[in-house]
C-alpha cells in the first residue's frame, strides 16, 4: 500500500541514520538504472525565504549519488565522499516533491564517479556531481 501523498513506486529508503531521520524522511524507487531518491519538502526543509534550504539539496545529493554509486557494484562499495559540487539552478516550496535522478559515470576500484540532476516537478533545482573515494566493498 502506497502511504499517502507519496508518488507511485516509492518506498522508505532501505537505509538511514540519525541525521537522515532528522532531514528526511527520503524515499526510493527503483529504475533500470539503480534508484531515484525524493523526499517531500515540509516546513523543516525551509529556509528564511519559505523555500527548500540548500543544505538539504546537498543532503539530497549526497545521499542519492552516494547510495546509487555504491550499489552500482555488487557487492556494494564501501565509499566517502571525496568532492561533492552543487549549482543551484531552482529552488521548491513546501509540499514540492523534489527527486533526484543519478547517472553513475565510473565506479572503480579507488575512485567513483556520478552525477544527478535534482528536480521539482519537472523543474530543476540542482545539477550535482561528485568524487568518493572507495574505501572497499561492503560485508554481507
Amino acid at each position: 500500500m502506497q502511504p499517502e501523498g507519496l508518488p507511485e513506486g516509492y518506498q522508505p529508503l532501505f537505509r538511514t541514520s540519525p541525521f537522515l531521520d532528522a532531514t528526511g524522511p527520503y524515499f526510493y524507487k527503483p529504475t533500470e538504472q539503480g534508484f531515484t531518491v525524493g523526499l517531500r519538502v515540509e516546513q523543516k526543509h525551509t529556509n528564511a525565504s519559505g523555500t527548500v534550504h540548500g543544505g538539504l539539496v546537498a543532503t539530497l545529493a549526497d545521499v542519492s549519488l552516494g547510495y546509487v554509486t555504491a550499489t552500482s557494484q555488487q557487492p556494494p562499495l564501501r565509499m566517502t565522499t571525496a568532492n561533492l559540487s552543487i549549482d543551484y539552478v531552482g529552488t521548491a516550496r513546501v509540499g514540492d516533491w523534489i527527486e533526484s535522478q543519478v547517472e553513475v559515470i565510473k565506479a572503480g576500484s579507488r575512485l567513483a564517479f556520478a552525477k544527478a540532476l535534482i528536480s521539482a516537478g519537472g523543474k530543476p533545482v540542482a545539477s550535482t556531481s561528485a568524487v568518493f573515494l572507495v574505501v572497499g566493498a561492503q560485508q554481507e
